[in-house]
This record gives structure tokens, C-alpha cells and sequence, in this order.
């Protein structure tokens, strides 16, 4: 059965609007599973609040200079300590917008994401260079995915 009340978080930040156009895909996604709420939140306007309200988390990042966006380390430095011992175990998933190769934004997250502790439950989305249909549908899926996943209570 499915439980009510469940929330879904979508945290992102976008510079050229490739990781905008994701977010939007992934949130489009999310909306497919009705028993739960999805918030789409810019990295900069996202709250400890929206964290603490989250029962799955994506998070959203371009590549840049093989990091996370700085928007995004702004977001996890402000909430990190705030929300030790609150959110243990959080389901999350990332997607990137890499003009590279992307494994640095995503090492990047992965060695932050352990030590809230969130726990990764869908392998990361990695866009390298214009973003193609397929990828945008990836990305409806693992928004979908994870709001399943939330609404179910299987992650």
C-alpha cells in the first residue's frame, strides 16, 4: 500500500540550462506517480526546511572544472550540519550536465552524499555535451523511479 504524505526533493542548479532542462525531465517524471509531492528547488533557494521535508532527494549539478557547480556545494555545506542525525539514509540519485566526462562532479557529490549519510539507489545520469531525447527520457525515468520508490517505501 501506498503511504500518503510522501515528498520528493529535486535540488539543481544550471548555468547554460542543460541541468535545467534535466531537472524539468526528472520533475516531469516525478509528477507520474500521484502519491507524491515533488518540489523542484534551485541549489541556491534550497532550504535545510526542503531537506528535512524530502523522503527521496535527486540532486542536479553541472560539471564544472571537474566539480559540482558551486551552487550546489553551497547547498550541501548549508544543510550538512544542521541535518546530522535527521536524515539518515535518505534515498538520492544525481544527474550531470558534463562538458568532460562528469566523474568529478560525481565523485564530488558521492564523497559529501556519504557523510549526511544519504544512500544512493539509481545509478547517475551523465550528460555529455547537448542533451539528446533519449537522455531527457532518462531522466523522466529516474524521476519517476524515485517517486516510486518513495511512494512505495522500497528504498
Amino acid at each position: 500500500m501506498i503511504d500518503p504524505g510522501k515528498h520528493l526533493l529535486i535540488v539543481y542548479h544550471s548555468q547554460t540550462g542543460h541541468t535545467r532542462t534535466m531537472a524539468r525531465a526528472a520533475l516531469r517524471g516525478a509528477r507520474r506517480v500521484s502519491d507524491v509531492e515533488t518540489r523542484l528547488k534551485m541549489a541556491l533557494r534550497a532550504e535545510l526546511s526542503d531537506l528535512l521535508w524530502a523522503h527521496g532527494l535527486l540532486l542536479g549539478t553541472p560539471e564544472n572544472f571537474g566539480y559540482m557547480s558551486g551552487a550546489m556545494k553551497n547547498f550541501l555545506d548549508r544543510t550538512y550540519y544542521p541535518a546530522q542525525g535527521k536524515i539518515s539514509g535518505l534515498p538520492y540519485a544525481i544527474f550531470i550536465s558534463a562538458g568532460n566526462d562528469g566523474t568529478g562532479a560525481l565523485g564530488s557529490i558521492e564523497r559529501i552524499a556519504r557523510g549526511y549519510p544519504f544512500k544512493l539507489v539509481c545509478d547517475p545520469i551523465i550528460a555529455r555535451g547537448e542533451l539528446s531525447t533519449e537522455l531527457l527520457e532518462q531522466c523522466e525515468e529516474l524521476g519517476e523511479t524515485m517517486a516510486s520508490g518513495v511512494a512505495w517505501g522500497i528504498f
